[in-house]
């Protein structure tokens, strides 16, 4: 009987220390502070209208140019200034597709071919939507700017640009 009251005391030990372990765990919810990114002029990027080679407008572009750079993008940011942008570089020419994930900002994307004309607009794309953004054409590079900039600019399909 004595060792009955034993394991008993024992069993209950462990399941108390268990339940006190497992509440503790709880109440410890971690908080994790997300690190504010920010931009970081790598370049200069001029855009021209199809009617002429008088320049559109100039402005500021950080680089996606590694696999890294151009999975994270422009997520986690808060903010973009109306005269900087994100110039995503592939490698290749091909249809692309792009999506918002943890991207806090609403963004136009211009898909731009290995001439460097615009082959095509996703507007308006809306914060943190997961929805397929595709090119609908063969693209090597994707700027991204805050939503409206391109109907603000009047860009069109066949404009061009240049950056360096």
């Amino acid at each position: 009987m004595r060792f009955y009251r034993i394991k008993l005391f024992a069993f209950i030990l462990i399941v108390g220390t268990l339940a006190i372990s497992f509440s503790s765990c709880k109440q410890d919810k971690k908080v994790i502070k997300q690190t504010e990114v920010f931009f970081k002029k790598e370049g200069e990027l001029t855009l021209y209208k199809i009617t002429s080679d008088s320049t559109l407008i100039e402005f500021d572009i950080e680089f996606a140019d590694t696999e890294y750079d151009r999975q994270t993008g422009l997520m986690y940011r808060n903010s973009m200034k109306d005269n900087q942008g994100m110039l995503f570089v592939f490698e290749d020419e091909r249809e692309r597709s792009f999506y918002m994930k943890n991207t806090k900002i609403a963004l136009d994307l211009i898909y731009i071919n290995d001439k460097k004309k615009i082959v095509s607009f996703q507007k308006n794309a809306k914060p943190f939507n997961e929805t397929s953004l595709p090119s609908n054409a063969p693209a090597k590079y994707v700027l991204e700017i805050n939503a409206g900039l391109t109907d603000t600019w009047n860009l069109n399909i066949g404009d061009s640009l240049s950056f360096n």
